[in-house]
C-alpha cells in the first residue's frame, strides 16, 4: 500500500488507514488531502479517501473518488478492495464479491482481502466458492486456528461432514497434550462438542459417544455434554442407560418438558399423537407418580401426566394440580389448561370440577373434603378461571357474569379486566374491549405489557390514533413512528396494517405491511456480523444453527401475515385503483361553482393543518434531540408519511408477485399461499399457474370452502375462454385437457354436479354452504333467490349446547353477511341476517347485538355514563377513544419520567 509513495507521504498514507480502522475520520482526512495536493492522480489514496467520506455519510463523494482512484490505477489490488467495501457498506454483496476477485487477480495472496471474500460468500451462500478461499486462507496460514475451524465450517455448510470431521481432527493432531490453556478451555471445549455433533449428523453414532466419554475432561459445558450423551444413548438403543442419565438430569432441572419426554421414549412409553393404550396409560401414571415423589415442588411432573389421564383419573389429577394454583391465586392458570380443551370430554370435567370447587368455597368456605378455610382471593381466581373456561367454549353472556362478579369481588386486580376485555373482544364488542383494556392500563401505568394489550385491543377496534398514542408512552423521547420502527415492533406494525386495511386506507396498511418486511430484510444483513465473531469466539453450534435459521427465515408467521397482507392491498389496488387528476378535475367540472369554492377552501384548510402538526413536531423532536454535550441529532424524515407514493405503481399485480414468490417458496404448507396465488394469477390472465394454484389447493385441503371456491371458478373461467387461435393458447389448452383427468374432484362430472356433491358432504357447516351458494350464482346468475335460500335455510345442530366446535363463528357470520350484500347483492338478505346474528351474537358491535356498545342502552354504555365523571377520557357516539385517559392521574408523571 502506498508504495508508488515517497517515505514521507507512504507514512501519510498508513496514517489513513490507521485512521480508518480507528475511525478518526477527520485525521485520515486531513492526511488524504496532504498527499494529493502533490500527487492529486494517486489512485489509491483518492481510494481511501472515498472510502473515509463514504462512513462520514458522503456516499455521492465517496463513490466518485473510489472511481477516480480505480481509473487511475486500475492494477492496484488496493483500489479494487476498497472498492468491494464500498459496495458492501451498500449491501450491494455481489458487486463486492466482483470486485475483492479483481483485487485478488493482482495480489492472490492477500490475507485481507481473501477473509472478506469469505465473509461475503457465507452471506450469499456461495458455499463452493466459500469452501475454496477458507481452503486457500488455511494454506496461506495453517498456524491460526480460526483458518482450520472456518474450512471445516465451511465444508459442513457445503453438505460435506466428513470432511469436516477431517479437517477438525487433522487440528487436534497439531494441538499439543496439554492443550489447551485455561485461558482457552471454553473455546476448544465448544470445539470438541461441534465435531461431536458432526458425528451425530453423519450417523458415526458409536464414534461420536466414544469421543465425547474420551474428552469429557475438556469440555467446560457438563450440562450440553450430559444432553449430547443421551442423545446418542437413545439413538443407538441403548435405553436403560440413557433413562438413568434423564434421571440425572432432572434431578437438576425437574421442570424441563423434554427430559421427560427423553425418559419416557427410554421406557417405552411415548407417542407422538399422544394416543396411548390403557396399558400404557397405567405404566405412566406409575411412573409419574414415582417422580412426583421425588420431585413434589416441579409443576411439570404434575401438569404432564393431564394429557394422558382420562375420565375419573383425569378428575382427580386436575384436582389435585388446580387447587394449589387457585390458593396461590395464578393468573396465567387458564393458559397452562387451554391444551387440555382440544382432548375429548375433558373440558366438560374441567367445567364440572371447578364449578364444584367454586359452590364449596362459597358455601363452606373451603375446598370440597377439606376442613381448612381458603382466603377469599382463592374464590376471586376461581371465578376468573371459570370466566375463562366459558369464553372458550363460546358462552360469553355465563363468562361475563362471571368476571363482573370477580371484578365486584376484588376491583383493584387488573388482570380481571384484561380478561373481560379479552371476552367482549371474543364476544365481538371490540369498542368496549378497548375500553376495558384502557382502564387496566390506567390501573398501572408503568406495566408494559398492559401497556401493549391495550394498544392490541385499540387497533382491533380501529382506534389507530389512539393506539398510537398509547404505545410511545414506552418508546425512547415519545417519538411515535421513529421509535416503533426501529424497535422492530411488529406485532404492532401488523395490526395497524390490518386495522388500515379494514378502513380502506391501502397507502399506510401498505407502509406498514412493507416496514414488517423491512424488518426481515435488517434481519438477513445483521448475520453478517456473525461470521467472523462465532468462529473467533468458536460458539460454532449456534452459528450453524443460526444460518439454517437465516435460510428459513421467510418462513416466520410475521412475515407470512405482512406478505400477506401486501399483496391483499396490491390486489384492491389493481381492483379500485385511485383516481387520476384528470378524474378528480372531470369530478371538480360537474361541481357548481361555490360547491367549488368550498372544496378548495376545505383543501387549502386541511393542508394548513397537516404543515402547522407537522412543524409541531419538528420542532418536539429537535427540541428533544439535543444531546448532553449540546449536539443535535437530527432524525430523518419520512418523506411519505400516509404512504401515497407507495400507491402510485404502474403495475400493482407485478409487486404483488415479489412477494407472492417469496410466500410460495418459504409457506407452500400455507393455503393462503396459494389462495393469493389464485387470485393474482387469474387477474393477470396466467392459466397455468392459477391452475398450480388450484391443484396445490386441492392437495392441502381439499373440502376446504376457498379450495372449493377456486376449483368451480378457474374451470367456470376455462369453459368460458374462447377456442384458442395462437400456438401458446393451444399449448395451453393441451396441458389443461392432459390434467384435467387428474383432478378426482371433477371425475367427468359437470361444474353444478361438483357443486351440488360439495353441499352433501358439508350440509350442515355454515362456511361449505356460503361457498356452495355463492358458486351456484357464479355458475347460473338466474339461481340467485335459490342461492340466498340456501344461506337462509342454515342452521346449527348442536348435540350439546357447550360444544364449541357446533356453534357458529362470528368471523364466518360477518363473512356471510359481506357475501350477501356485496356479491349476491340482495339487502334485504343482508338485513335478515344480520338481525339473526344479532340474536345470536348479542355483543357484537358489527351486527348491532342487544348487548353491545354500538346500542346506547346496552349494559356497557349504561355503565360509562355512571363512571364517565370519573374518567378523564373523552369519548366519541361510537364509544372509541378520542384522547389518552389519565384517569388515576399518573400518565403525565410516567411521561415526565421517560423523557
Amino acid at each position: 500500500m502506498g508504495a508508488s509513495l515517497p517515505p514521507k507521504e507512504a507514512n501519510l498514507f498508513k496514517l489513513i488507514v490507521k485512521s480508518y480502522e480507528t475511525k478518526q475520520y477527520k485525521k485520515g482526512l486531513k492526511a488524504a488531502d496532504s498527499i494529493l495536493k502533490k500527487f492529486p492522480d494517486h489512485g489509491e489514496t483518492l481510494s481511501m479517501k472515498g472510502l473515509t467520506l463514504n462512513c462520514m455519510d458522503r456516499k455521492s463523494e465517496a463513490y466518485e473518488l473510489v472511481r477516480l482512484g480505480l481509473k487511475n490505477d486500475l492494477k492496484s489490488h488496493v483500489c479494487w478492495h476498497v472498492y468491494g467495501l464500498l459496495y458492501r457498506s451498500d449491501r450491494e454483496y455481489r458487486e463486492a464479491i466482483k470486485c475483492y476477485r479483481n483485487a485478488l487477480r493482482i495480489d492472490p495472496d492477500n490475507i485481507e482481502i481473501l477473509r472478506d471474500l469469505s465473509l461475503l460468500q457465507a452471506q450469499m451462500r456461495d458455499l463452493s466458492g466459500f469452501v475454496e478461499t477458507r481452503q486457500q486462507l488455511l494454506t496461506l496460514k495453517p498456524n491460526h486456528r480460526m483458518n482450520w475451524i472456518g474450512f471445516a465450517v465451511a465444508n459442513h455448510l457445503n453438505s460435506n461432514g466428513s470432511k469436516a470431521i477431517e479437517i477438525l481432527e487433522a487440528y487436534e493432531g497439531t494441538l499439543e497434550d496439554d492443550y489447551p490453556p485455561d485461558n482457552e478451555r471454553c473455546e476448544h471445549g465448544e470445539m470438541l462438542l461441534y465435531k461431536i455433533s458432526l458425528l451425530e449428523e453423519c450417523g458415526f453414532l458409536d464414534r461420536a459417544l466414544e469421543e465425547l466419554q474420551k474428552k469429557e475432561s475438556k469440555i467446560v459445558d457438563k450440562l450440553t455434554y450430559k444432553e449430547q450423551q443421551v442423545s446418542l444413548l437413545v439413538k443407538l438403543g441403548q435405553l436403560e442407560e440413557g433413562g438413568k442419565l434423564y434421571r440425572d438430569l432432572l434431578r437438576m432441572n425437574p421442570d424441563n418438558y423434554r427430559y421427560y419426554e427423553g425418559l419416557q421414549k427410554c421406557e417405552g412409553l411415548y407417542s407422538k399423537t399422544g394416543q396411548y393404550s390403557s396399558d400404557e396409560i397405567d405404566r405412566l401414571e406409575a411412573l409419574y407418580k414415582s417422580l412426583e415423589q421425588e420431585y413434589s415442588w416441579s409443576s411439570a411432573v404434575k401438569r404432564i401426566p393431564l394429557d394422558f389421564l382420562k375420565d375419573e383419573k383425569f378428575r382427580e389429577a386436575a384436582d389435585d394440580y388446580i387447587r394449589p394454583l387457585l390458593t396461590k391465586g395464578v393468573p396465567s392458570l387458564f393458559s397452562d389448561l387451554s391444551p387440555l380443551y382440544d382432548h375429548p370430554g375433558k373440558a366438560d370435567i374441567l367445567e364440572r370440577l371447578i364449578l364444584e370447587l367454586e359452590n364449596s368455597i362459597r358455601t363452606t368456605g373451603g375446598y370440597p373434603g377439606r376442613a381448612e378455610k381458603e382466603p377469599p382471593s382463592t374464590l376471586l381466581w376461581t371465578m376468573s378461571l371459570l370466566a375463562q373456561h366459558f369464553d372458550r367454549r363460546g358462552q360469553y353472556e355465563i363468562a361475563l357474569s362471571k368476571i363482573d362478579e370477580a371484578i365486584e369481588h376484588t376491583p383493584t386486580v387488573i388482570d380481571l379486566y384484561s380478561v373481560k376485555a379479552r371476552i367482549l373482544k371474543h364476544a365481538g364488542d371490540l369498542a368496549a374491549a378497548a375500553a376495558l383494556a384502557d382502564e387496566a392500563r390506567c390501573m398501572d401505568l408503568a406495566d408494559r405489557y398492559i401497556n401493549s394489550e391495550c394498544v392490541k385491543r385499540m387497533l382491533h377496534a380501529d382506534q389507530v390514533e389512539l393506539a398510537e398514542k398509547v404505545a410511545v408512552l414506552f418508546t425512547k423521547d415519545g417519538d411515535q413512528h421513529n421509535n416503533l420502527h426501529d424497535m422492530q415492533c411488529m406485532w404492532y406494525e401488523l395490526a395497524s396494517g390490518e386495522s388500515y386495511f379494514r378502513q380502506s386506507d391501502l397507502g399506510r396498511a401498505l407502509k406498514k405491511f412493507l416496514a414488517v418486511e423491512k424488518h426481515y430484510l435488517d434481519i438477513t444483513e445483521d448475520q453478517f456480523d456473525f461470521h467472523s465473531y462465532c468462529l473467533r469466539k468458536m460458539t460454532l453450534r449456534s452459528y450453524v444453527e443460526m444460518l439454517k435459521f437465516q435460510d428459513r427465515l421467510h418462513s416466520h408467521a410475521y412475515f407470512r401475515k405482512a406478505a400477506a397482507g401486501a399483496i391483499r392491498c396490491y390486489i384492491k389496488l389493481q381492483d379500485t385503483p385511485p383516481k387520476t387528476t384528470a378524474d378528480q378535475d372531470d369530478e371538480m367540472s360537474k361541481l357548481l361553482p361555490s360547491q367549488k369554492k368550498k372544496l378548495r377552501q376545505k383543501q387549502r384548510k386541511a393542508e394548513a393543518r397537516a404543515k402547522k402538526e407537522a412543524e409541531v413536531k419538528n420542532e418536539e423532536a429537535t427540541a428533544g434531540n439535543v444531546s448532553k454535550s449540546g449536539k443535535r441529532h437530527v432524525k430523518p424524515v419520512d418523506p411519505d408519511p400516509h404512504g401515497e407514493k407507495l400507491l402510485q405503481v404502474e403495475d400493482p399485480l407485478l409487486e404483488a408477485t415479489k412477494y407472492l414468490k417469496l410466500l410460495q417458496q418459504n409457506s407452500p404448507e400455507s393455503l393462503e399461499s396459494h389462495l393469493l396465488s389464485f387470485e393474482v394469477n387469474m387477474r393477470k390472465q396466467k392459466i397455468l399457474l392459477a391452475f398450480q394454484a388450484v391443484k396445490q389447493l386441492l392437495k392441502l385441503d381439499a373440502g376446504n370452502p376457498d379450495s372449493h371456491r377456486c376449483l368451480i371458478r378457474f374451470f367456470h373461467k376455462v369453459d368460458s375462454m374462447d377456442a384458442p387461435m395462437s400456438d401458446n393458447e393451444k399449448l395451453i389448452w393441451r396441458v389443461l385437457e392432459a390434467e384435467r383427468p387428474t383432478i378426482s374432484q371433477l371425475d367427468e362430472k359437470s361444474l353444478v354436479e361438483i357443486n351440488n356433491h360439495f353441499l352433501e358432504k358439508h350440509e350442515d357447516s355454515l362456511m361449505h354452504r356460503a361457498a356452495f351458494a355463492e358458486m351456484l350464482y357464479v355458475l347460473d346468475p338466474s339461481k340467485k333467490a335459490e342461492a340466498i335460500k340456501i344461506v337462509e335455510e342454515t342452521t346449527i345442530n348442536t348435540v350439546s349446547i357447550n360444544e364449541t366446535t357446533e356453534r357458529w363463528k362470528l368471523k364466518d357470520c360477518m363473512a356471510v353477511h359481506k357475501l350477501l350484500g356485496t356479491v349476491l347483492i340482495d339487502h334485504n338478505a343482508a338485513s335478515r341476517w344480520k338481525v339473526r346474528c344479532a340474536d345470536y351474537f348479542p355483543y357484537s358491535t358489527y351486527f348491532e347485538g342487544s348487548q353491545s356498545s354500538a346500542m346506547p342502552s346496552s349494559a356497557y354504555n349504561q355503565i360509562y355514563k355512571n363512571n364517565e365523571n370519573v374518567s378523564g377520557e373523552k369519548r366519541s357516539e361510537s364509544g372509541q377513544s378520542v384522547d389518552v385517559p389519565s384517569s388515576n392521574g399518573k400518565l403525565e408523571i410516567m411521561v415526565e419520567a421517560q423523557q
